[in-house]
Protein backbone atom coordinates (compact mmCIF):
# COMPACT_ATOMS: atom_id res chain seq x y z
CA UNK A 1 0.00 0.00 0.00
CA UNK A 2 1.56 3.39 -0.99
CA UNK A 3 2.18 6.06 1.21
CA UNK A 4 4.20 8.84 3.00
CA UNK A 5 6.65 7.57 4.58
CA UNK A 6 5.78 8.43 8.65
CA UNK A 7 9.45 10.12 9.62
CA UNK A 8 7.69 13.19 10.82
CA UNK A 9 5.13 13.57 13.38
CA UNK A 10 2.97 15.32 11.15
CA UNK A 11 2.98 12.93 8.80
CA UNK A 12 2.53 10.08 11.65
CA UNK A 13 -0.38 12.07 13.41
CA UNK A 14 -2.40 13.95 10.28
CA UNK A 15 -1.42 11.44 7.14
CA UNK A 16 -4.16 9.24 6.40
CA UNK A 17 -2.30 7.38 3.66
CA UNK A 18 -0.18 4.94 4.78
CA UNK A 19 2.68 2.79 3.82
CA UNK A 20 1.78 -0.87 5.22
CA UNK A 21 5.18 -2.61 5.01
CA UNK A 22 5.37 -6.47 4.71
CA UNK A 23 6.86 -7.09 8.55
CA UNK A 24 7.00 -5.50 11.92
CA UNK A 25 8.55 -5.27 15.28
CA UNK A 26 6.77 -6.95 18.07
CA UNK A 27 6.96 -8.46 21.46
CA UNK A 28 5.77 -11.84 21.26
CA UNK A 29 6.47 -15.11 24.20
CA UNK A 30 6.79 -18.20 23.20
CA UNK A 31 5.95 -19.87 26.85
CA UNK A 32 6.58 -19.20 29.90
CA UNK A 33 9.39 -17.30 31.16
CA UNK A 34 11.84 -14.32 30.08
CA UNK A 35 13.82 -16.82 28.04
CA UNK A 36 10.55 -16.81 26.07
CA UNK A 37 10.13 -13.65 24.95
CA UNK A 38 11.69 -11.53 22.31
CA UNK A 39 10.92 -8.25 20.30
CA UNK A 40 11.02 -9.90 16.64
CA UNK A 41 10.55 -8.78 13.01
CA UNK A 42 7.13 -11.02 12.21
CA UNK A 43 5.24 -10.76 9.36
CA UNK A 44 2.18 -8.13 9.47
CA UNK A 45 -0.66 -10.29 9.31
CA UNK A 46 -3.14 -9.81 6.30
CA UNK A 47 -6.46 -9.32 7.45
CA UNK A 48 -9.92 -10.80 5.93
CA UNK A 49 -13.16 -9.08 5.62
CA UNK A 50 -13.81 -8.80 9.08
CA UNK A 51 -11.01 -7.29 10.60
CA UNK A 52 -8.84 -4.39 10.87
CA UNK A 53 -5.30 -3.39 10.63
CA UNK A 54 -4.27 -1.08 13.21
CA UNK A 55 -1.21 0.94 13.78
CA UNK A 56 -0.21 1.36 17.46
CA UNK A 57 0.54 4.85 18.35
CA UNK A 58 1.70 3.97 22.10
CA UNK A 59 1.84 1.46 23.69
CA UNK A 60 1.87 0.91 27.54
CA UNK A 61 3.59 -2.04 29.84
CA UNK A 62 0.95 -4.02 32.15
CA UNK A 63 1.77 -5.51 35.54
CA UNK A 64 -0.56 -8.39 34.47
CA UNK A 65 2.08 -9.25 32.14
CA UNK A 66 4.00 -10.86 34.11
CA UNK A 67 1.52 -13.43 35.31
CA UNK A 68 1.41 -14.75 31.77
CA UNK A 69 5.14 -14.55 31.69
CA UNK A 70 4.96 -16.58 34.85
CA UNK A 71 1.73 -18.84 33.83
CA UNK A 72 2.63 -19.52 30.05
CA UNK A 73 -0.27 -21.30 28.03
CA UNK A 74 -1.68 -22.14 31.37
CA UNK A 75 -3.03 -18.49 31.86
CA UNK A 76 -6.73 -18.18 31.99
CA UNK A 77 -6.72 -15.92 28.65
CA UNK A 78 -4.61 -18.95 26.77
CA UNK A 79 -6.03 -21.96 27.91
CA UNK A 80 -3.25 -24.47 26.38
CA UNK A 81 -2.75 -22.46 23.64
CA UNK A 82 0.77 -23.56 22.33
CA UNK A 83 2.67 -20.89 22.23
CA UNK A 84 5.46 -22.40 20.77
CA UNK A 85 3.91 -23.00 17.71
CA UNK A 86 2.18 -19.97 17.67
CA UNK A 87 3.90 -17.09 19.69
CA UNK A 88 1.03 -14.16 20.66
CA UNK A 89 1.89 -10.51 20.54
CA UNK A 90 1.78 -8.93 24.10
CA UNK A 91 0.54 -5.59 24.97
CA UNK A 92 -3.01 -5.18 26.59
CA UNK A 93 -2.98 -1.09 26.80
CA UNK A 94 -2.38 0.71 23.51
CA UNK A 95 -3.67 3.81 20.98
CA UNK A 96 -4.39 2.78 17.53
CA UNK A 97 -4.93 4.37 14.21
CA UNK A 98 -6.77 2.61 11.47
CA UNK A 99 -4.58 2.00 8.60
CA UNK A 100 -6.77 -0.93 6.67
CA UNK A 101 -10.17 -1.82 6.75
CA UNK A 102 -11.67 -4.94 5.81
CA UNK A 103 -14.12 -5.05 3.05
CA UNK A 104 -17.20 -5.62 5.13
CA UNK A 105 -16.68 -2.80 7.44
CA UNK A 106 -15.78 0.28 5.18
CA UNK A 107 -19.01 1.57 5.45
CA UNK A 108 -18.46 1.55 9.00
CA UNK A 109 -14.42 2.55 10.07
CA UNK A 110 -12.27 4.18 7.69
CA UNK A 111 -8.47 4.75 7.91
CA UNK A 112 -7.23 7.67 10.26
CA UNK A 113 -9.92 7.27 12.41
CA UNK A 114 -8.63 6.71 16.45
CA UNK A 115 -9.52 4.31 18.80
CA UNK A 116 -9.00 2.67 22.28
CA UNK A 117 -9.67 -1.05 23.19
CA UNK A 118 -10.57 -2.64 26.16
CA UNK A 119 -8.74 -5.48 25.94
CA UNK A 120 -10.91 -7.97 28.25
CA UNK A 121 -13.38 -9.02 25.34
CA UNK A 122 -16.75 -10.78 26.15
CA UNK A 123 -16.66 -13.08 23.41
CA UNK A 124 -16.31 -16.55 22.57
CA UNK A 125 -13.36 -17.32 20.82
CA UNK A 126 -13.98 -17.22 16.87
CA UNK A 127 -10.72 -17.32 15.28
CA UNK A 128 -8.22 -20.43 15.69
CA UNK A 129 -10.39 -22.62 18.40
CA UNK A 130 -8.44 -25.54 17.62
CA UNK A 131 -5.70 -24.26 19.61
CA UNK A 132 -7.35 -24.10 22.66
CA UNK A 133 -7.79 -27.38 25.09
CA UNK A 134 -10.87 -26.16 26.73
CA UNK A 135 -13.01 -23.69 24.09
CA UNK A 136 -16.25 -25.06 24.77
CA UNK A 137 -16.18 -23.51 27.93
CA UNK A 138 -13.80 -20.16 27.05
CA UNK A 139 -16.26 -17.11 26.91
CA UNK A 140 -13.85 -14.56 27.53
CA UNK A 141 -10.61 -13.74 25.35
CA UNK A 142 -8.10 -11.16 26.22
CA UNK A 143 -6.05 -8.25 23.62
CA UNK A 144 -2.26 -9.20 24.29
CA UNK A 145 -3.22 -12.72 24.71
CA UNK A 146 -4.98 -14.83 22.04
CA UNK A 147 -6.10 -11.55 20.52
CA UNK A 148 -2.61 -9.82 18.88
CA UNK A 149 -2.11 -7.16 20.95
CA UNK A 150 -0.27 -3.54 21.63
CA UNK A 151 3.35 -3.75 22.18
CA UNK A 152 3.81 -4.14 18.54
CA UNK A 153 3.68 -1.83 15.70
CA UNK A 154 0.32 -3.01 14.07
CA UNK A 155 -2.43 -4.82 15.53
CA UNK A 156 -5.42 -6.86 14.11
CA UNK A 157 -8.72 -5.76 15.68
CA UNK A 158 -10.17 -8.91 15.48
CA UNK A 159 -13.74 -9.87 15.44
CA UNK A 160 -14.25 -10.85 19.14
CA UNK A 161 -13.02 -6.88 19.45
CA UNK A 162 -16.14 -5.51 17.35
CA UNK A 163 -18.31 -8.03 18.66
CA UNK A 164 -18.16 -7.16 21.63
CA UNK A 165 -18.09 -3.41 21.36
CA UNK A 166 -14.54 -3.29 22.57
CA UNK A 167 -13.32 -0.74 20.39
CA UNK A 168 -13.71 2.66 21.39
CA UNK A 169 -13.71 5.82 19.18
CA UNK A 170 -11.64 8.72 21.01
CA UNK A 171 -13.75 11.36 22.09
CA UNK A 172 -10.83 13.89 21.01
CA UNK A 173 -9.20 12.94 17.73
CA UNK A 174 -6.40 15.87 19.30
CA UNK A 175 -5.93 13.40 22.44
CA UNK A 176 -2.38 12.51 22.81
CA UNK A 177 -1.20 9.01 22.26
CA UNK A 178 -0.09 8.15 25.51
CA UNK A 179 -2.89 9.69 27.03
CA UNK A 180 -5.39 7.30 25.00
CA UNK A 181 -2.97 4.44 25.81
CA UNK A 182 -3.59 5.33 29.89
CA UNK A 183 -7.08 4.97 29.20
CA UNK A 184 -7.09 1.00 30.13
CA UNK A 185 -5.70 1.18 33.34
CA UNK A 186 -7.09 4.07 34.65
CA UNK A 187 -10.59 2.38 33.60
CA UNK A 188 -9.68 -0.37 35.84
CA UNK A 189 -10.61 2.32 38.59
CA UNK A 190 -13.29 3.91 37.19
CA UNK A 191 -15.23 0.07 37.39
CA UNK A 192 -13.57 -0.33 40.80
CA UNK A 193 -14.61 2.87 42.16
CA UNK A 194 -18.18 2.77 40.83
CA UNK A 195 -18.67 -0.50 43.28
CA UNK A 196 -18.50 1.38 45.93
CA UNK A 197 -22.50 2.64 46.62
CA UNK A 198 -24.05 4.42 49.58
CA UNK A 199 -27.86 4.32 50.67
CA UNK A 200 -29.28 7.73 50.46
CA UNK A 201 -32.69 8.58 52.29
CA UNK A 202 -34.56 12.10 51.65
CA UNK A 203 -36.87 11.16 54.67
CA UNK A 204 -37.96 8.99 56.92
CA UNK A 205 -40.61 7.91 54.61
CA UNK A 206 -38.44 7.94 51.28
CA UNK A 207 -37.44 5.00 49.86
CA UNK A 208 -33.56 4.55 50.73
CA UNK A 209 -32.06 5.10 47.02
CA UNK A 210 -28.20 3.65 46.34
CA UNK A 211 -25.96 6.46 45.16
CA UNK A 212 -22.51 4.56 43.08
CA UNK A 213 -19.42 5.86 43.78
CA UNK A 214 -17.89 6.98 46.95
CA UNK A 215 -19.76 9.11 49.43
CA UNK A 216 -20.20 13.16 48.25
CA UNK A 217 -18.53 15.33 51.51
CA UNK A 218 -17.65 12.26 53.28
CA UNK A 219 -14.06 10.92 54.16
CA UNK A 220 -12.43 8.81 51.60
CA UNK A 221 -9.34 7.09 52.26
CA UNK A 222 -7.33 5.49 49.49
CA UNK A 223 -4.14 3.04 51.07
CA UNK A 224 -1.18 2.55 49.04
CA UNK A 225 -0.01 5.32 46.61
CA UNK A 226 1.70 3.70 43.96
CA UNK A 227 0.91 4.62 40.58
CA UNK A 228 -2.55 2.61 40.62
CA UNK A 229 -3.48 4.58 44.35
CA UNK A 230 -2.35 7.66 43.13
CA UNK A 231 -4.74 7.28 40.01
CA UNK A 232 -7.58 6.11 42.78
CA UNK A 233 -7.10 9.52 44.85
CA UNK A 234 -7.04 11.63 41.84
CA UNK A 235 -10.30 10.14 40.18
CA UNK A 236 -11.70 10.35 43.98
CA UNK A 237 -12.19 13.65 43.55
CA UNK A 238 -14.65 13.34 41.29
CA UNK A 239 -17.09 12.56 43.87
CA UNK A 240 -15.90 15.82 46.10
CA UNK A 241 -15.22 13.92 49.34
CA UNK A 242 -14.91 16.58 52.60
CA UNK A 243 -11.60 14.98 53.24
CA UNK A 244 -9.24 12.48 51.50
CA UNK A 245 -6.59 10.82 53.38
CA UNK A 246 -3.90 9.09 51.38
CA UNK A 247 -1.43 6.76 53.26
CA UNK A 248 1.81 4.45 52.33
CA UNK A 249 4.94 3.50 53.40
CA UNK A 250 7.21 5.65 51.34
CA UNK A 251 7.17 9.58 51.65
CA UNK A 252 7.90 9.92 48.81
CA UNK A 253 5.01 8.77 47.43
CA UNK A 254 3.02 10.93 48.99
CA UNK A 255 4.65 13.86 48.29
CA UNK A 256 4.01 12.92 44.82
CA UNK A 257 0.51 12.74 45.68
CA UNK A 258 0.52 16.58 47.19
CA UNK A 259 2.30 17.34 44.10
CA UNK A 260 0.05 16.20 41.23
CA UNK A 261 -3.28 16.63 42.48
CA UNK A 262 -3.11 19.19 45.71
CA UNK A 263 -3.98 21.85 43.98
CA UNK A 264 -6.91 20.24 42.51
CA UNK A 265 -8.26 19.07 45.97
CA UNK A 266 -7.75 22.77 47.13
CA UNK A 267 -10.21 24.27 43.70
CA UNK A 268 -12.94 21.00 45.00
CA UNK A 269 -12.55 22.06 48.41
CA UNK A 270 -11.32 18.46 49.40
CA UNK A 271 -9.17 18.83 52.26
CA UNK A 272 -6.04 16.24 51.53
CA UNK A 273 -3.94 14.66 54.34
CA UNK A 274 -1.31 12.80 53.16
CA UNK A 275 -0.04 10.16 56.18
CA UNK A 276 2.34 7.42 57.00
CA UNK A 277 0.69 4.18 58.14
CA UNK A 278 1.40 4.74 61.97
CA UNK A 279 -0.24 8.06 61.98
CA UNK A 280 -3.65 6.89 59.51
CA UNK A 281 -6.10 5.94 62.65
CA UNK A 282 -5.36 8.62 64.48
CA UNK A 283 -5.96 11.41 61.66
CA UNK A 284 -9.50 8.90 60.63
CA UNK A 285 -10.39 9.24 63.99
CA UNK A 286 -9.69 12.87 64.63
CA UNK A 287 -11.24 13.93 60.55
CA UNK A 288 -14.60 11.70 60.75
CA UNK A 289 -14.96 13.08 64.61
CA UNK A 290 -14.89 9.65 65.93
CA UNK A 291 -17.22 8.12 62.93
CA UNK A 292 -14.51 6.65 60.60
CA UNK A 293 -13.87 6.35 57.17
CA UNK A 294 -16.97 6.47 54.91
CA UNK A 295 -15.06 4.84 52.19
CA UNK A 296 -11.78 3.17 52.07
CA UNK A 297 -10.03 1.40 49.27
CA UNK A 298 -7.18 -0.92 49.46
CA UNK A 299 -4.90 -0.40 46.52
CA UNK A 300 -2.61 -2.64 47.95
CA UNK A 301 -2.46 -6.55 48.31
CA UNK A 302 -1.10 -6.84 51.80
CA UNK A 303 -3.32 -9.07 54.13
CA UNK A 304 -2.21 -7.54 57.49
CA UNK A 305 -3.15 -4.22 56.15
CA UNK A 306 -6.47 -4.93 54.40
CA UNK A 307 -7.53 -6.82 57.57
CA UNK A 308 -6.48 -3.43 59.56
CA UNK A 309 -8.34 -1.05 57.18
CA UNK A 310 -11.86 -3.07 57.82
CA UNK A 311 -11.82 -1.83 61.58
CA UNK A 312 -11.69 2.17 60.17
CA UNK A 313 -15.07 1.54 58.68
CA UNK A 314 -17.45 3.62 59.72
CA UNK A 315 -21.18 3.03 60.07
CA UNK A 316 -22.54 2.24 56.61
CA UNK A 317 -18.89 2.34 55.68
CA UNK A 318 -17.59 0.37 52.28
CA UNK A 319 -14.46 -1.37 52.27
CA UNK A 320 -12.76 -1.71 48.18
CA UNK A 321 -10.30 -4.54 47.91
CA UNK A 322 -8.41 -3.19 44.88
CA UNK A 323 -5.54 -4.91 45.79
CA UNK A 324 -5.37 -8.49 45.08
CA UNK A 325 -3.96 -10.58 47.76
CA UNK A 326 -2.08 -13.71 46.73
CA UNK A 327 -3.47 -17.23 46.93
CA UNK A 328 -2.24 -18.46 50.76
CA UNK A 329 -2.66 -15.12 52.17
CA UNK A 330 -6.39 -14.21 50.80
CA UNK A 331 -8.54 -14.95 53.90
CA UNK A 332 -9.51 -12.05 55.47
CA UNK A 333 -11.68 -12.22 59.01
CA UNK A 334 -15.00 -10.34 58.71
CA UNK A 335 -16.74 -9.23 62.00
CA UNK A 336 -20.18 -10.49 60.99
CA UNK A 337 -21.49 -7.93 63.93
CA UNK A 338 -20.36 -5.16 61.96
CA UNK A 339 -22.05 -5.88 58.51
CA UNK A 340 -25.12 -6.63 60.92
CA UNK A 341 -25.36 -3.67 63.07
CA UNK A 342 -22.95 -1.29 61.31
CA UNK A 343 -24.14 -1.72 58.06
CA UNK A 344 -20.62 -1.91 56.51
CA UNK A 345 -19.85 -3.19 52.92
CA UNK A 346 -17.17 -5.29 51.21
CA UNK A 347 -16.80 -4.76 47.76
CA UNK A 348 -13.98 -5.55 45.20
CA UNK A 349 -13.76 -5.57 41.10
CA UNK A 350 -11.19 -7.05 38.68
CA UNK A 351 -10.84 -4.79 35.43
CA UNK A 352 -12.78 -2.36 33.66
CA UNK A 353 -15.61 -2.98 30.60
CA UNK A 354 -16.39 -1.07 27.53
CA UNK A 355 -18.42 1.30 29.65
CA UNK A 356 -15.67 2.30 31.86
CA UNK A 357 -13.39 2.79 29.21
CA UNK A 358 -15.55 5.51 27.46
CA UNK A 359 -15.98 7.06 30.87
CA UNK A 360 -12.31 7.16 31.41
CA UNK A 361 -11.81 8.73 27.50
CA UNK A 362 -14.23 11.82 28.70
CA UNK A 363 -12.62 12.07 32.00
CA UNK A 364 -9.35 12.42 30.19
CA UNK A 365 -11.14 15.23 27.56
CA UNK A 366 -12.55 16.54 30.54
CA UNK A 367 -9.45 17.05 32.59
CA UNK A 368 -10.81 14.92 35.47
CA UNK A 369 -7.89 13.23 35.60
CA UNK A 370 -4.47 13.72 34.11
CA UNK A 371 -2.60 10.90 32.56
CA UNK A 372 0.70 12.36 32.65
CA UNK A 373 0.62 12.69 36.17
CA UNK A 374 1.21 8.84 35.99
CA UNK A 375 3.74 8.06 32.95
CA UNK A 376 7.41 7.54 34.52
CA UNK A 377 9.49 6.55 31.66
CA UNK A 378 9.37 6.60 28.03
CA UNK A 379 11.17 4.78 25.03
CA UNK A 380 11.24 2.33 21.88
CA UNK A 381 9.75 -0.99 21.80
CA UNK A 382 13.40 -2.27 21.91
CA UNK A 383 12.95 -1.58 25.82
CA UNK A 384 10.14 -3.49 26.84
CA UNK A 385 11.38 -6.34 28.34
CA UNK A 386 13.65 -4.45 30.57
CA UNK A 387 10.49 -2.74 31.62
CA UNK A 388 8.93 -6.03 32.67
CA UNK A 389 11.70 -6.71 34.62
CA UNK A 390 12.16 -3.45 36.35
CA UNK A 391 8.31 -3.58 37.40
CA UNK A 392 9.35 -7.52 38.64
CA UNK A 393 11.85 -5.90 40.29
CA UNK A 394 9.80 -3.10 41.93
CA UNK A 395 12.12 -0.22 39.91
CA UNK A 396 9.80 1.38 38.21
CA UNK A 397 6.33 3.22 40.10
CA UNK A 398 4.26 4.59 37.33
CA UNK A 399 3.65 3.72 33.72
CA UNK A 400 6.37 3.27 30.93
CA UNK A 401 4.55 4.03 27.53
CA UNK A 402 6.32 2.49 24.73
CA UNK A 403 5.96 4.41 20.69
CA UNK A 404 6.75 1.11 18.67
CA UNK A 405 7.53 3.59 15.74
CA UNK A 406 10.33 5.63 16.85
CA UNK A 407 13.79 4.87 16.24
CA UNK A 408 15.45 2.42 19.55
CA UNK A 409 15.99 4.81 22.05
CA UNK A 410 17.20 3.95 25.36
CA UNK A 411 14.34 4.13 28.02
CA UNK A 412 13.92 7.53 29.31
CA UNK A 413 12.74 8.62 33.27
CA UNK A 414 10.12 11.57 33.41
CA UNK A 415 8.41 12.74 36.74
CA UNK A 416 5.50 14.06 34.31
CA UNK A 417 4.34 13.60 30.77
CA UNK A 418 1.97 15.69 28.29
CA UNK A 419 1.06 16.07 24.58
CA UNK A 420 3.84 18.80 24.08
CA UNK A 421 6.83 16.81 25.63
CA UNK A 422 4.87 13.18 23.30
CA UNK A 423 5.43 15.61 20.43
CA UNK A 424 8.80 16.62 20.58
CA UNK A 425 9.93 13.70 22.12
CA UNK A 426 8.61 11.74 19.04
CA UNK A 427 9.93 13.95 16.44
CA UNK A 428 12.90 13.36 17.72
CA UNK A 429 13.36 9.86 17.47
CA UNK A 430 11.09 9.30 14.31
Amino acid sequence: MKGVILNTYSNFAKNKEYSIPSTMQALIAKGKGFENLEVAEIPIPEINFDQILARVDAAGVCTSILKLVDQGSDHTFIRGWDMKTNPVILGDEGAITLVKVGDNLKDKYQPGQRFAIQPAVDCDPINHRERYTDVENMHKCAVGYTLGGHLAQYIVVQEEVLKADCMLPLPDDDMAYFAASMAEPISCIVSAQDRNYHLHKDGPHAPRVPKLGLLPGGVAVVIGAGAMGRIHAELALRYSPAVLIISDLQQARLDEVVKSIGQKAKDKGTKLLCVLPDKLEKVVKVESNGRGADDIILAVGVNPVQQHALELLAAGGVANLFGGLPKGKHILELDALKVHYQEIKLVGSSGGEPSDMAVTLKAIRDKDIDPGNYVAAVGSLDNAIDVLKMIKETKIDGKAMLYPHIKQTPLERVDYWDKKKEIDFMSQHL
